[in-house]
């Protein structure tokens, strides 16, 4: 069977793994979790232990977490599309610099202010930690600007990446937070958002999210439901 993608909603950043599938081209299926109701149950505690997405359930039944992991995967699927590249080369030293920093740096500026987001109205909490997560995420923004000024794409090179799939899923949490307005305050940024947001395979992974009628341009085969993969899960 094709690998299985479990992807997080609201605004997940598994979104990024959604897009980065759908660049590759090769069949696969997803599996909505709501984050939000805190999944639980032994199904789904055995592709991520830890309750998170994304997680890939691979072809041989091994389930592979952490954004991280899964973009090199899917890139490493079919080198000739350029997505990834062969380790040991400086195109992979630049592709796995940027994606680690999008994993870390970036991605974890904004964990207080989904901390903030899952307060109550009123909280005094709420407006300190989301404070503290634009302190953080500035930086970040700021960086990033600097990386895809005189460039095509984020990790260089004349072709898309894993992290531009990656980075399309978590920039716009700046925006979807109230933090940032990112086309006044990072205009060369968000030309380059933009033009990830045009791209088929964003625009898909944004229907997928939103539940609204989507046409895959890559190998999307349906979405599974837990129940449907506990023996796939359970041999």
């Amino acid at each position: 069977m094709e690998p299985v993608l479990f992807y997080g909603v609201p605004h997940g950043c598994s979104f990024g793994s959604i897009v980065a599938l759908e660049w590759l081209g090769e069949p696969y299926r997803l599996c909505r979790i709501d984050m939000l109701s805190k999944p639980e149950g032994e199904a789904f505690a055995r592709v991520s232990p830890l309750g998170e997405t994304p997680a890939l359930l691979l072809e041989d039944g091994r389930a592979l977490t952490e954004s991280f992991a899964i973009m090199h995967n899917i890139g490493a699927r079919n080198l000739e599309r350029k997505l990834g590249f062969a380790q040991g080369t400086p195109e992979f030293d630049r592709l796995n610099s940027v994606l680690a920093y999008l994993h870390t740096t970036f991605h974890s500026a904004f964990s207080p202010a989904w901390a903030a987001y899952k307060l109550a109205e009123g909280d005094p909490n709420r407006e300190v930690l989301r404070t503290l997560a634009r302190d953080k995420a500035v930086h970040s923004y700021e960086h990033l600007q600097d990386m895809v000024t005189g460039r095509e794409w984020l990790a260089g090179g004349d072709f898309k990446s894993m992290a531009d799939a990656y980075f399309i899923g978590i920039a716009r949490w700046g925006e979807d937070l109230g933090l940032f307005d990112l086309r006044k305050e990072y205009p060369r940024l968000h030309r380059h958002m933009q033009k990830l947001e045009a791209d088929p395979g964003v625009i898909f992974a944004h229907a997928i999210e939103d539940e609204n009628p989507a046409t895959s341009s890559g190998g999307f085969r349906g979405h599974v439901t837990l129940d449907e993969l506990n023996p796939r899960l359970a041999a």
